[in-house]
């Protein structure tokens, strides 16, 4: 780690298990956070620099009256046909690859937090310095999934089976976070990780 330079922690994670809340606790705790899902609603906003790409890919079908595009039409086709998904990603991932970079160079913070579902497989993976996996049980993803984002049942299940085992990316972990708990239990395992973390900058 260069003390010139932000430790950049890489957060990641399957879908419903808790990753922004784990980021939201390292804002508190005076990390830059970085939510790159948002950064890449940016790019595909009108007049964002992935647009135009992405209704020529996927046709004005997927367009609100507004001209804006409707995520929910862009999921029902990428969720359900993993080629267009990686049509999608090859897209959008460059285009956030560049933003986030830009963030990082210009953070004044100590900590640049990146919350990505897609980090061990972009770029992204290369800017960071550690890894930290959030990890939650089937039932708990598919509770949050329903109750908390307000999928129905098939398409919760639809949007967790398309993505990569849980075991794959805890290989990759330097930190692994159960969300299974509440957010006291949460929020000790971060604070935990975080001590750890500055410890071994001062250290260096």
């Amino acid at each position: 780690m260069n003390a010139s330079r932000p430790i950049v922690i890489g957060l990641t994670g399957n879908i419903g298990v808790g990753k922004s809340a784990v980021l939201e606790i390292l804002h508190e705790l005076g990390a830059r956070p970085v939510d790159a899902d948002k950064v890449a609603h940016e790019a595909i906003a009108p007049g964002g620099c992935a647009y135009d790409d992405v209704v020529a890919a996927f046709g004005k079908g997927i367009l609100a009256p507004d001209g804006s595009i409707d995520r929910s039409k862009l999921a029902d086709i990428v969720f359900t046909d993993p080629n267009q998904l990686r049509r999608l990603e090859r897209i959008v991932h460059p285009a956030v690859e560049q933003r986030v970079s830009e963030i990082v160079e210009e953070a004044a913070e100590p900590v640049v937090a990146i919350e990505a579902i897609k980090l061990l497989e972009s770029r992204l993976r290369h800017l960071c310095d550690t890894i930290w996996v959030v990890t939650a049980s089937r039932e708990t993803q598919l509770n949050r999934l329903v109750r908390q984002k307000g999928m129905d049942k098939d398409e919760a299940l639809r949007r967790m089976a398309a993505q990569s085992p849980q075991s794959h990316k805890v290989r990759e972990a330097d930190v692994v976070i159960n969300n299974d708990g509440d957010l006291d239990q949460l929020r000790a395992q971060v604070e935990a990780a975080w001590n750890e973390l500055m410890a071994s900058r001062e250290a260096s």
